[in-house]
């Protein structure tokens, strides 16, 4: 009888160290084995998730491996309690170490919106409005969102900075702004800081206003300073700034993609051809390089600029050059 049971035993201590091997053995290549073999996955894991939870997400988009080691590892791992929260996008092949390792150090999916240099503020507001980030801009005026980006005087152009910027799901639209219009301040302070001594404008708010018409006038980057050269000249003469830009602004909705000579009669307060001096806000998103050209124009006799039929502009020292340049551009040439 005894030997009976001491072979049962030997039997079942067999058995164990048999299931016991298979399930180490299992282990190991769980632990080796790509969770996903489709890719890309997005995980969205939400606040308060368990990793209990987070298993059954990852079972719930495909994942490999079964219940007991995933919980094995997160055991032996202490990842039972902790487990970040997010959106994380996996594009490449992961083991399952290797997966909540990613996690871990927060690998969060990120997007991205990019503010347009001379873009107008209804453009950036639909834009915003449009993105997956958190709205907050649908139920605030136009008042209330100045005050909590900080800001009074003027309207909204001229007011962001433009670049792209990062941000990931939950984010809230207003903060994305807010980044935007402290970069814009950042910026502005630096160039208002080290500018030319002798430039015409009288304050930053003034070098912004001249910084959105240099962005709306030209995209050629080697132009910036010499238009900045041209109005800077004109203000310290008294002359009209007789910049079209302006002038669009300033009639809105009446502008229909030509510019008219009733369009340059309207008197509105953007008219820089029936009002000397700058307009009263910025009409347009300025990039940094504008916002440095208005500080820092060259140091020409350059007083005119008319296009010049090749993406760029011929600039004039006198009103006999200009209407020369002016007929050479109406002839095609």
């Amino acid at each position: 009888m005894k030997k009976i049971i001491v072979y049962c035993l030997l039997i079942l201590v067999v058995l164990i160290l048999s299931a016991a091997t298979y399930m180490y053995q299992q282990y190991k290549q769980f632990l080796i084995e790509p969770v996903f073999t489709e890719l890309p996955v997005v995980l969205n894991i939400d606040k308060g998730s368990s990793y209990g939870q987070f298993i059954q997400l990852v079972h719930e988009n495909g994942g490999k491996g079964n219940e007991f080691n995933w919980k094995l590892m997160g055991r032996l791992n202490q990842l039972e309690n902790s487990i970040k929260i997010g959106e994380f996008e996996i594009a490449e092949a992961m083991s399952p170490r290797e997966l909540v390792t990613y996690i871990d150090n927060n690998k969060v999916k990120t997007y991205s919106i990019t503010i347009v240099e001379g873009h107008q503020w209804q453009q950036i507001k639909r834009q915003f409005l449009s993105s997956p980030l958190k709205q907050v801009l649908e139920d605030i005026n136009d008042s209330d969102l100045k005050l909590k980006l900080g800001f009074k005087k003027g309207n909204f152009e001229g007011q962001f900075l433009p670049e792209t910027y990062q941000y990931t799901k939950g984010d809230v639209d207003l903060d994305v702004l807010q980044r935007a219009h402290l970069d814009l301040k950042t910026v502005l302070k630096r160039a208002w800081e080290n500018r030319d001594p002798n430039i015409a404008v009288k304050s930053p708010y003034e070098l912004l206003i001249l910084a959105s018409i240099i962005e709306k006038e030209t995209a050629q980057p080697s132009e910036r300073n010499i238009i900045s050269g041209v109005f800077h000249r004109r203000l310290k003469k008294g002359m009209k700034l007789q910049t079209d830009p302006t002038v669009i602004y300033g009639v809105g909705s009446a502008y229909a993609g030509d510019i008219t000579s009733a369009h340059l009669r309207t008197d509105t307060p953007y008219n820089t051809y029936t009002r000397t001096g700058l307009p009263p806000t910025p009409i347009a998103m300025a990039s940094a390089a504008s916002i440095e050209a208005a500080a820092h124009p060259n140091k020409g006799k350059e007083l005119f600029f008319v296009a010049n039929n090749k993406g760029g502009h011929t600039f004039s020292e006198t009103y006999e050059q200009h209407q020369k340049a002016v007929t050479a551009y109406l002839k095609g040439l």
